[in-house]
């Protein structure tokens, strides 16, 4: 199949090429090709033409919650403890193809919150080469884990229970061994990530009588639990997120070798160059607090935007697109791209970081360090042999326009130069192929 483009954005480049053809490898889902088009092109008997749009890399966000939906239509703790895991399941289900739809075509979900390991489940549903589903590449973590006393949902007759009617909203570890045990026991179950929580509002309970205690960030772990977590993800090929906000726990984590950095809101410059030096990924979820700053967390929103300029002007510091979706609506993950933009960041830095650096946040080990351009370089070749085999989603690359990458495909109607925050709704989403599959030709999903 080919795609005839009057106009594509290179990520690697950070700039638009004109005149293209996209060769795919419908078998495998692959690019083959991206060459100079042809008259013979032109010609071809499958073609699509997606001349007058701009053709782009199929976005990744970094930071969703399928199992959740906005805290403006039911709180955290209602959906936790109210909804049924069917209930929760049948809207991730329609979260997916939204997200899809959207122009994201992959995901990392970090934590079903709850909903104990749906999310294998929906990943099964939605990756394996006969997908039953709509919905982007779709990376999971199964629970995250916590240390005890810590996170919710905390019931009132019970408050030192970590959990409501048994409903938990992560997993629970302490020690060195529970959490060796811990991360074990996730990896068994299939999860593609670990997810620690490296400081959380501890103190919750004191928010009735003392506000500022509650909301307060206080490190989960001794450094030693937390390097046993990282280390054993590691070992066992699995990458790691955490979750911190505090710059001291940011340092921390940065040093032990973390891959991502989830929120950093508090970050000082000493956190931000720690994560530079150390080539852990921030993700900063800028949408999220912009979407509950009306709900007594100004504040953090004042701060995360504060931060976020410091990380822009930090050298070396990589940033990629994850904005906590699911605490506002999937669908519109492009929030997170707008804000970057409306901060500072230029339009095709956005681009990138929506593409190849979200691709290097939610990428599995098999695609990050010695082994990716081996791996890579097999693809290349199945990708133009007439052999090609079928894979599931999360065996492949994706995040770019090269020979043996997914055929993650998508374009916009938009002026991504003048009009950028409008060029990336999903509403100018004119076209979504994943994995070599149009799901969304003219506007219309299929």
């Amino acid at each position: 199949m080919l795609l005839i483009c009057s106009n594509v954005f290179d990520p690697n480049v950070k700039g638009l090429a004109a005149d293209q053809t996209i060769v795919v490898d419908e078998t495998s889902g692959l690019i083959a090709d991206v060459r100079s088009t042809t008259e013979s092109d032109l010609k071809a008997d499958k073609l699509i033409d997606l001349r007058g749009m701009t053709v782009l890399p199929g976005f990744g966000d970094a930071h969703v919650h399928l199992f959740l939906h906005p805290y403006s239509e039911i709180s955290w703790m209602d959906q936790v403890t109210k909804q049924t895991i069917t209930e929760r399941t049948v809207r991730a289900v329609n979260h997916s193809k939204a997200t899809l739809m959207a122009g994201f075509t992959a995901v990392r979900d970090l934590g079903t919150e709850g909903a104990l390991d749906a999310d294998l489940a929906l990943r099964k549903c939605i990756s394996t080469p006969v997908s039953l589903i709509p919905g982007p590449r779709y990376y999971c973590v199964t629970r995250a884990i916590v240390s005890t006393g810590s996170y919710g949902p905390k019931g009132e007759l019970n408050p030192s229970a970590n959990n409501v009617d048994g409903a938990m909203g992560a997993d629970v570890a302490d020690g060195l061994e529970e959490c060796r045990k811990a991360v074990r026991r996730q990896v068994g179950a299939g999860a593609d990530w670990i997810k620690i929580y490296a400081d959380y509002g501890f103190r919750s309970r004191m928010g009735a009588i003392a506000p500022k205690i509650a909301v307060a960030n206080r490190p989960l772990w001794a450094e030693e639990e937390m390097k046993m977590m990282i280390d054993t993800a590691h070992a066992l090929g699995v990458r790691v997120a955490a979750h911190a906000s505090l710059a001291e726990s940011i340092k921390v984590v940065a040093r032990l070798g973390v891959d991502t950095v989830e929120h950093g809101y508090e970050a000082d410059q000493e956190a931000l160059d720690a994560m530079a030096k150390y080539g852990t990924i921030w993700v900063p979820t800028l949408g999220a607090y912009y979407t509950m700053r009306s709900a007594g967390n100004d504040w953090k929103w004042q701060k995360a935007q504060a931060t976020f300029k410091k990380g822009l002007a930090t050298k070396g510091l990589k940033i990629a697109v994850g904005g906590d979706t699911g605490v506002f609506s999937h669908g519109q993950n492009c929030l997170e791209m707008q804000l970057m933009h409306q901060m500072g960041m230029p339009w095709k830095d956005v681009l990138h970081a929506a593409t190849i650096v979200s691709w290097e946040a939610i990428r599995g080990m098999e695609f990050h360090g010695e082994e990716s351009e081996a791996n890579l370089e097999i693809l290349v070749k199945a990708a133009q042999s007439s052999s090609a085999e079928k894979y599931g989603d999360n065996a492949l690359p994706f995040g770019n326009l090269r020979p043996g990458y997914a055929a993650d495909i998508i374009a916009t109607s938009g002026d991504l130069e003048n009009a950028f925050d409008e060029a990336i709704e999903p509403k100018k989403i004119e076209f979504v192929m994943k994995g070599g599959k149009v799901y969304k030709p003219e506007g219309q999903a299929v």
